[in-house]
Formats: structure tokens, sequence, C-alpha cells
């Protein structure tokens, strides 16, 4: 018998969400099949088997967040026989009962208690970077937490509840002299009614993935006043490079040649002159990162993800634009590694590919600046009093203003504004 438990799928995680099981009970399943997907803080993929044989239990149903390292089911295999041996071994447990007998021993109550208080006095194992992020906003002393995780751990709904504990005191004070604005606090309870006259609706539950993506939005425009600007860039020279490699590139490389890859490089330049957008917050002190990692938000059926081109500013057009491609189709394909959606140092979002020609696209955090990509179209222009057609693209840079000024991030767009109108590098 063997115990499938869930993985450890990167550093920081300390649990996963069993979305989907891909085998039912009873059924057969090869070593290194698919078995189970998971949804973690950085990742959703699909778990392969620990070995082969009959999935003969199931324990954790779908939808359910345990820890990591929790055994989830169990696979019947070839060597089955041999595990039950390990079965009658449990059996011999039976003399366990004769420890109950000290009951005096048992009957001290005053020793327990102290231990069973101790685990909220142990934040130092595994916590989420969101974790840490909400109690160093909300100034909360972790050792005064209960963890209802495994071994203790505390997680996100620990934290909420507690919030919500101690603000309760505060919210009963004015309720008591005004009993007259109870009401009020009722109403969110109320479930969601249709207006009359409405056609009927339909409910149904968000997706782990969905839930995420909305806890993340809010985390950014919670912790960072969010300003955006927006530079207008003349891609001409780009797209007439891109016109004549294109078909060299989808022959060679089995990949088209697009625009995305020529403003990463063009970033990556803006960035090594302007290191304080490559960098992130940390309370009052200012991270300077030494790499430079690139996200590419990647849009997917049911929400998006970031994966991260590592040390992008090593990369010429040809690396940028093989690693957007490979991330992105792994992305949609569920097969990204942890660490592929981690480290981030600055993102980019092309939501151009879709026809927008401005956005305001929100910070990944802790990052705190991104870039937005509007569609490329052929505009009239105005050059040296004449009418010119060329072709325009609106870049927009959302950053977060407790660190970045208007100032800075309109220098820096600048940058990118002149690499990318004045391209002087090889593409191949």
């Amino acid at each position: 018998m063997t115990d499938v438990v869930m993985p450890q799928m990167g550093e920081s995680i300390v649990e996963g969400t069993l979305t989907k099981w891909l085998k039912k009970p009873g059924e057969h399943v090869e070593r290194d099949e698919p078995l189970f997907e998971i949804s973690t803080d950085k990742v959703d993929t699909e778990i392969p088997s620990p070995a082969a044989g009959t999935l003969s239990e199931v324990l954790v149903e779908e939808g359910k967040t345990v820890g990591i390292n929790t055994i989830v089911a169990r696979i019947d295999g070839a060597g089955s026989p041999a595990a039950k041996p390990a079965a009658a071994a449990p059996a011999p447990a039976a003399p366990a009962p004769e420890a109950p007998a000290p009951a005096p021993v048992a009957a001290k109550p005053a020793t327990p208690p102290p231990p069973i208080e101790e685990p909220p006095a142990e934040p130092t194992g595994p916590l989420s970077p969101l974790v840490r992020k909400m109690a160093r906003e909300n100034n909360i002393d972790l050792s005064k937490v209960r963890g209802t995780g495994a071994g203790g751990r505390i997680s996100k709904q620990d934290l909420e509840g507690y919030i919500a504990q101690s603000a309760a005191p505060v919210a009963a004070q004015p309720a008591a002299p005004a009993p007259v604005q109870a009401p009020p606090p009722t109403a969110p309870a109320v479930p969601y009614q249709a207006p009359a006259g409405q056609a009927k609706t339909r409910i149904e539950p968000m997706s782990t993935m969905r839930i995420k993506i909305a806890e993340h939005m809010v985390l950014s425009k919670r912790t960072s006043p969010h300003v955006t600007t927006v530079h207008r860039v003349d891609m001409t020279k780009i797209a007439k490079l891109r016109d004549r490699y294109k078909d060299q590139f989808k022959n060679n490389y089995g990949f088209s040649l697009t625009y995305l890859p020529f403003i990463a490089r063009a970033s990556v330049a803006a960035l090594r002159q302007f290191p304080l957008l490559n960098g992130s917050l940390d309370g009052n002190n200012i991270v300077y990162h030494n790499e430079i990692n690139i996200g590419i938000a990647v849009a997917l059926e049911n929400g998006l993800i970031v994966p991260v081109i590592r040390n992008a500013d090593e990369k010429n057009i040809l690396g940028l634009q093989r690693s957007i491609v490979d991330l992105a189709a792994r992305a949609r394909a569920r097969a990204l590694k942890p660490d592929e959606v981690v480290g981030g140092t600055f993102s980019i979002t092309n939501f151009g590919s879709y026809g927008s020609l401005i956005g305001t696209p929100v910070i990944n955090q802790p990052q705190v600046a991104i870039i937005g990509v509007g569609t490329v179209d052929k505009t009239p222009v105005v050059i040296d009093d004449a009418i010119a057609i060329r072709s325009i693209c609106h870049l927009s840079l959302s950053f977060d203003h407790r660190l970045i000024d208007g100032a800075l991030a309109d220098q820096f767009m600048t940058k990118v504004k002149q690499v990318l109108e004045s391209w002087s590098e090889e593409v191949l």
C-alpha cells in the first residue's frame, strides 16, 4: 500500500487545494501518470502517481485545502501483500489502552494545558508570504494567533478570524448606544436575490484560481498606492524588423516573432538605468534586486498566471521570444514548475493582443511596477509638419507611489520609448 501525500510545491508553500481527482477509487493508475490536480498560492498543476496500482482510497475530497505531506489517498499496488503484515502490526497496539489506566496522572489537567497553549508561540514554522504580510500590515503578534493548520501552522483564515475577533469589541461599543443602527451590519448576511422583474440568475462558486487572483488583486491595491503613466511609442522601426524576420523565425524555430520580446528588451535597458523600478519594499527598507527577472502575464481559460523569465538581461530577442513562447505554452498546459512563477522583479502584461489600446494594470506584489502593452495600430501622425502613417503603441506603467515618484516613472518610460524608437540591436 502506497500513501499519496500533498506535495510541497515550492519553499514557501505550506498548503494546497486539491481541485480535481483525475482517477476514481478502484481505477488502475500507472506510476507517474497524472493522479490529481492541485492549486497553491503560486501555481496550478497536475500531480503524478508515486506508484502503479489501484486507487484504493481517496481521503481528501475535491475543493479541500490541506497542509503539505497530508495523506490524500492510498494506492494498492503489487506490493500490497507486504502492507498487510504492517496492518497487523497496529493490532498489538491494543495494550495501549492500559496506558490510560493511570487515570490519576491524566487527571492533572493543569499540566497538559500549557503545551496546548504553546503552539501559537511557534510562528517560526512555515508561514506563507501572504500570512507574513497580513501580520505586518495589521501589527499582529503571531504568537497570539492559534494556528489550525498542520502542526499548528497559521493560515490566512486564522489571521482573518483573529482580526475579526479583535475588532468585535470595538464594533460592539457604537452598537450599544445606538441600537437603532444595528440592522445595517446584518444586511450583508442576507443572501443575494435578483430584483423583481429581472431574469433569473445562476450562482456558482469561484474556482480556486479565481479566489487566489481576487486575493492577490485586493492585496495589491490595498498595499500599493497605484499611479499610471501612459506613453505613446512609435513602433514603426520594430514593425518593419518584425515583418522582415517573422517568416524566418517560424521556419527556423517553430514560433512567431512578436512585439513582446522587443518591449522586454527595452524594459531591461531602462531597469539597468533606473534600478529602483526593479526593487521592492520591505517595511521601511528598499530591497534592490541584483537580477532582472521579468514576469510575463499569461491569460488562461479561467484566469491568469505570471511565469518569470529569469536573468532576462542576459537574453537577446531570440532568447526572450523562446522563453515567452515556452512559458506561455506550459502555463496553459498546467506544466509550470513552482520556481517558474516566483522571484519576478518586474512584470509586463500584453492586453494589446486582445485589441485594447490602453490599460492600467495592477502591480504584481511585491514588485513596484508593471508595464501594460496596448495594441500596435497604424495611425496618422504629424512628423515635421507633414502627416505620416506610423505603427503606434501606447505603453502604460503602473507604479507604487510609495517608492516611485512620477518624474522617475516618466524618465523610465522615456528610456523604454527611446530604445524602441531607435532600435539598433540585431534580431538574431
